[in-house]
């Protein structure tokens, strides 16, 4: 028997995915030794066929694309708004002024 992996990170899993894609391994296999050695909650067969196919397409890289992510709230003149609103008289107390 196979020693398991607990927790391996997603760009693990995808990068035997592209190697095991690279062997001719078929998607559905690829899930069942992903399954066996990572656990069912590693990743879906849905998403391993996702894999293969953007692999097959021409994908390189195994890791996250960038992204943006959430804006920031918190901008310069809403803190120097805010520090003038509120004004520290000592630990951790504040006067709030009108």
């Amino acid at each position: 028997m196979f020693k398991t992996i607990d927790w391996p990170a997603s760009c693990e899993i995808r990068a035997v995915i592209k190697f095991l894609n690279a062997r001719n391994v078929r998607p559905c296999e690829i899930y069942r030794q992903i399954s066996e050695n990572c656990g069912e909650n590693a990743m879906n067969e849905g998403m391993v066929r996702k894999w293969v196919r953007m692999f097959n397409e021409g994908r390189e890289n195994a890791h996250d694309e960038e992204r943006s992510g959430r804006p920031s709230l918190i901008t310069e003149e809403l803190v120097r708004a805010l520090s003038k609103k509120f004004v520290p008289i000592g630990d951790s107390r504040f006067l709030i002024c009108q």
